[in-house]
């Protein structure tokens, strides 16, 4: 005698939560697979530079090449993700300084911002100075960012306090300076980086006047 009608939904019943399951964690795979691709991904622009292979990448994150190209179909469009939120910390940190009713304050405050922030996260210089290909989505936000800080060098200027040959490169070139900071902790990072910074800003400063420094940091000395 074959099978009684009524047994078949509570079989269906069976199947469906195992259904279910499997596709819950089948997306659970795909989001662990797509933020380990961006981790690896940011170290390797930021410490590699922008040609990093994308076969390197899925290498150092254990997937597949294919993998990757199904979060992102294109080596520019895992640059935009893997730096979006670099990107937008440093928009961030522009617009604060460029709030600050005094001009020259806010500057400082930039410059200081932008070198701690870096300490933490090797790719943030990156998504600030690094040419990134137009395609990689970050043209428009870039360049806002450009003329805010443009605009607050200028209004520094206007204080007095800001000496006149100054320019946006010269604040690339201590953010180059910052990335070469090697130190045995992050702590040690970070607490070099305030140190420079407080050098960059007295060079950049009219006034004779100078302030303490941030206590000095032990750094492993390389001497040949």
């Amino acid at each position: 005698m074959g099978p009684n009608v009524t047994e078949h939904p509570v079989r269906l019943a069976k199947v469906r939560p195992v259904t279910a399951e499997v596709r819950q964690a089948q997306r659970s795979d795909a989001r662990d697979n797509r933020e380990r691709i961006l981790a690896v991904a940011r170290l390797a622009f930021a410490t590699n530079g922008l040609d990093v292979p994308i076969r390197e990448i899925a290498r150092r994150a254990q997937v597949g090449a294919a993998t990757i190209y199904r979060h992102f179909p294109t080596k520019d469009a895992l640059l935009a993700e893997a730096f979006a939120e670099q990107m937008t910390v440093c928009s961030t940190v522009v617009e604060e300084g460029l709030a600050q009713p005094d001009a020259w304050l806010g500057f400082r405050l930039v410059v200081e911002k932008l070198m701690e922030t870096h300490a933490h996260d090797r790719g943030f210089a990156r998504a600030f100075i690094s040419q990134l290909p137009q395609e990689a989505g970050f043209t428009a936000d870039r360049t806002r960012t450009l003329r805010m800080l443009a605009e607050l060098v200028d209004r520094a200027r206007a204080t007095g306090e800001l000496r006149d040959d100054f320019v946006l490169e010269d604040l690339i070139l201590a953010l180059m300076a910052n990335e070469g900071i090697r130190a045995e902790s992050a702590a040690r990072r970070l607490a070099a980086a305030r140190r420079l910074a407080a050098f960059m800003i007295q060079s950049f400063q009219t006034s004779p006047t100078r302030g303490p420094l941030p206590p000095a940091v032990r750094l492993p000395l390389s001497i040949r």
